[in-house]
């Protein structure tokens, strides 16, 4: 027999079950990127011309941020302070992965010029795969040493990967192996998030497996059919809305726009800076 007594408790525990369900749905959406940038290769071609108006377009476009490993200009002091003028700044850089020692000193002093927070190596292997459980020892320990020397000149490593890591190699992914064979407090990853979906991976299992490994992601969408093409965000099918949920949750400061062999690199970063700064997760 139901009572008063508890007809009414019940239904407060379910009015407050109810609205604690609405609050979260309520509060889903309503944040939006902070910051976003996209790397200087997207419009390589562009800036080898007046990079300086071309910059300060990208910037009203909504851009903050750029990543490169070398200056425009005269210099470094220079360039940071051209960049400053137009709100961006210059988190990430690249460097060689082969480098030999002379040739990485120098690209560590030139990133520190820089003063990018965030070294990456943009192809982590000795070969062009498929990858061998050799190659993957063989990258790991080159990556813990980079990922030493970074941290001894103030730098964080990040390594980018793409498709071919999660090609399965003897029972397991050769991402998994250098997530897992990596020191994690001195190699962190540069997550790219077309190339894990094209590799045959799930982008947002793979952010939740490594929580914390990723401090930068790489944008770009996916085209639909067979052939997965590259695309701008926003123009494709990747789910972003959820990856950046994720990537909130993860504390993830920094997200480039990169697309490969894109025709038209400035009208590729407009319409994904209009879809960037409207996107509501």
């Amino acid at each position: 027999m139901i009572t008063r007594r508890k007809f009414i408790s019940t239904t407060a525990l379910a009015a407050s079950a109810a609205m604690l369900s609405f609050d979260a749905f309520s509060v889903e959406g309503k944040k939006k990127l902070k910051n976003f940038g996209f790397i200087s290769g997207i419009i390589g071609k562009e800036l080898k011309g007046d990079w300086k108006s071309v910059l300060r377009q990208t910037a009203s476009y909504g851009f903050t941020e750029i990543e490169t490993g070398n200056f425009m200009g005269d210099s470094a002091v220079s360039f940071l302070d051209y960049l400053d003028s137009i709100g961006m700044s210059l988190p990430a850089g690249g460097f060689e992965f082969k480098a030999g020692e002379d040739e990485l000193k120098n690209s560590i002093k030139l990133l520190k010029s820089l003063k990018v927070k965030y070294a990456v190596v943009y192809w982590p292997w000795y070969t062009g795969g498929p990858f061998s459980p050799e190659d993957c020892k063989k990258s790991a320990t080159r990556l813990n040493y980079l990922g030493k020397v970074c941290a001894d000149n103030g730098l964080i490593l990040c390594w980018h990967n793409h498709n071919k890591e999660f090609l399965q190699m003897d029972n397991v992914l050769p991402f998994d192996y250098l997530m897992n064979n990596t020191d994690k407090d001195l190699v962190f990853c540069e997550l790219d998030l077309y190339w894990v979906k094209k590799g045959g991976a799930v982008p947002l299992e793979v952010m939740k497996k490594y929580p914390g490994r990723f401090p930068v992601l790489h944008v770009k969408d996916m085209a639909p059919g067979e052939a997965q093409d590259f695309e701008c965000p926003g123009s494709g099918i990747i789910d972003f809305p959820s990856l950046f949920r994720e990537a909130d949750l993860q504390g993830i400061k920094h997200y480039f726009v990169e697309r490969d062999n894109v025709p038209d690199g400035l009208a590729c970063l407009k319409s994904s800076g209009d879809y960037l700064k409207n996107l509501s997760f």
